[in-house]
């Protein structure tokens, strides 16, 4: 397939399209500057454009056998106003503009794989969440809804869309665990607030394969989460983690704190979410990550 990626070079992006290349796919990364790259990877090439912003872009769209959306502003950082208009703007948009440039009814196939989040199904405390559970309410749960519906909108143009709710991904440069090691390995690390909060997490390798398995499988369509099969309470992951990098992990941080230096995003780290993949397991995916320790002893030692 010809796959267009929004997002293609960032943490989870730079990981995704070297495993789609592996698959003999063509990745045409959509690109706001492109910068000549150090070395040229067969199979990827660069198309310049703002996903937020209507362009000649758009045209490319139709030129493609699916688009896969990892476009959005970060939320790991305190919530101002404006940081929140940004979260929404380069989600909600970058989604309007994506299925406006889709073309109607195309005598090919054409899917839309759209990145959403476990937040979507707010703050439930110890209940499983599968696909088929309602969404919350808080603040990144009304995005996640609004951010679907713009890609399902999609569908009446007879594109196939899967909507991925990601975890918390894992991996060795970037995301969660790239703020977290550092503090451990200061002796500093350990569970935030109560601990007992739920945290849904993916290794990005099985992220990745989990979207290669996607395409292959075209009759899966709609929501999926794509999470391990065995999400962990925060103290849990703490503790897996000064395993893994052989450092203490009791030092606390108080929710207080937390509130304090985070602001609206802190509640977002002290409630969580306990998020099974459903869709996924039904459809005999495998993880190669599935355990906690067994993904932070392949990150924080290199392997792959």
């Amino acid at each position: 397939m010809k796959i267009l990626i929004t997002g293609g070079t960032g943490f989870v992006g730079t990981q995704l399209t070297s495993r789609l290349v592996q698959d003999d796919h063509e990745v045409t990364i959509l690109s706001r500057s492109i910068k000549k790259p150090e070395k040229i990877t067969p199979g990827i090439t660069f198309l310049e454009g703002d996903p937020t912003k209507k362009g000649s872009w758009q045209e490319a769209i139709k030129n493609h056998d699916g688009v896969i959306n990892l476009a959005g502003a970060s939320i790991f950082s305190k919530w101002t106003e404006e940081h929140k208009k940004a979260i929404r703007e380069s989600r909600v948009s970058t989604t309007q503009n994506i299925v406006e440039g889709i073309p109607s009814r195309s005598e090919k196939p054409f899917t839309l794989f759209s990145t959403s989040a476990v937040g979507y199904y707010g703050f439930c405390g110890d209940e499983e969440l599968t696909e088929e559970s309602p969404h919350g309410d808080d603040f990144l749960a009304r995005i996640a809804v609004e951010w679907e519906g713009e890609a399902l909108k999609a569908r009446d143009k007879g594109a196939r869309v899967v909507i991925t709710r990601f975890g918390i991904v894992m991996g060795e440069k970037g995301g969660a665990l790239s703020q977290m090691i550092p503090l451990f390995k200061k002796y500093i690390g350990g569970p935030i607030g109560s601990g007992k909060q739920w945290f849904s997490w993916v290794h990005i390798k099985d992220l990745a394969e989990a979207f290669a398995f996607l395409l292959k499988h075209p009759e899966i369509s709609g929501p999926v989460n794509v999470c391990s099969p065995n999400p962990v309470r925060n103290r849990d992951l703490a503790k897996a983690l000064g395993r893994a990098l052989h450092r203490p992990s009791f030092i606390p941080a108080p929710a207080f704190m937390v509130k304090l230096v985070l602001g609206e995003f802190g509640s977002v780290i002290l409630e969580g979410q306990r998020v099974i993949p459903k869709k996924l397991l039904e459809k005999g995916f495998a993880f190669r990550y599935a355990e906690i320790d067994q993904a932070l002893q392949s990150i924080t030692q290199g392997r792959s």
